[in-house]
């Protein structure tokens, strides 16, 4: 079984929204085919918000949507194919946003602690799929699910990189209020790898707390000290 290969249009047009987190369906209109799998996916992500790490089974997520599971497998293969559709969310929203964050700031530092602080709220906003992000929702599930978000997470730090890179060769003068230049010796791929651990570490966090611990306390300072 092969990942979904065109997301849903909501979940597509969402993907860019400044406070991404998945679409509401009414429930009391008739479902479109496309309409339904994205509320499959909203229950099974509202189901991860549990505080208690408990195993998300098929016929739970049917009982709470209220159909049976033979209905589910009218749109999604597989459980392992509805948290594909999940990462797959989670893979446009970041990266859309990376690339908005990217179009609009110069600053290679600036845009890193960007990222970052998206990626911190991101876990915030979306508490569920961040038991995705740190695999711990996938424990007992398909290996390629987990390795998909380390590949995911792999690129974040891949684009954290580039713009540690640039911030590292600028020559432009210096902006009010802007970062001061980085040392001679500062190392783009050391640095990008520091700050992917530090979110990851958050998320954790924000994980084991029962979502209590918010992933960006104190966020800002901290960045300060990884990025100079």
């Amino acid at each position: 079984m092969q990942p979904i290969d065109k997301p849903d249009e909501a979940l597509a047009e969402h993907a860019s929204a400044h406070d991404p987190a998945l679409p509401s369906v009414a429930r009391a209109q008739r479902l479109k085919p496309g309409e339904r799998r994205v509320h499959i996916l909203q229950t099974l992500a509202a189901m991860l918000e549990a505080p208690k790490s408990e195993k998300i089974t098929t016929a739970a997520l049917a009982a709470r949507l209220g159909v049976s599971e033979a209905a589910l497998y009218r749109h999604f293969a597989s459980k392992a194919q509805m948290f594909e559709g999940l990462i797959e969310f989670i893979e446009q929203t970041i990266f859309g946003l990376i690339n908005q964050i990217v179009d609009k700031e110069n600053n290679g530092v600036l845009q890193a602690r960007a990222i970052a602080l998206m990626l911190l709220n991101f876990s915030a906003k979306n508490p569920g799929m961040t038991r995705v992000l740190t695999c711990e929702a996938l424990v007992g599930e398909h290996e390629r699910l987990t390795m998909r978000v380390n590949q995911m997470l792999e690129r974040v730090e891949a684009s954290l990189k580039q713009c540690l890179r640039l911030a590292a060769v600028s020559t432009d003068a210096p902006v009010q209020n802007a970062p001061a230049p980085v040392p001679a010796d500062y190392d783009p791929a050391v640095r990008a790898s520091l700050l992917l651990s530090y979110v990851i570490g958050r998320w954790h966090r924000f994980v084991r707390s029962g979502f209590v611990r918010m992933p960006a306390d104190e966020a800002d300072q901290q960045l300060r000290v990884i990025l100079q």
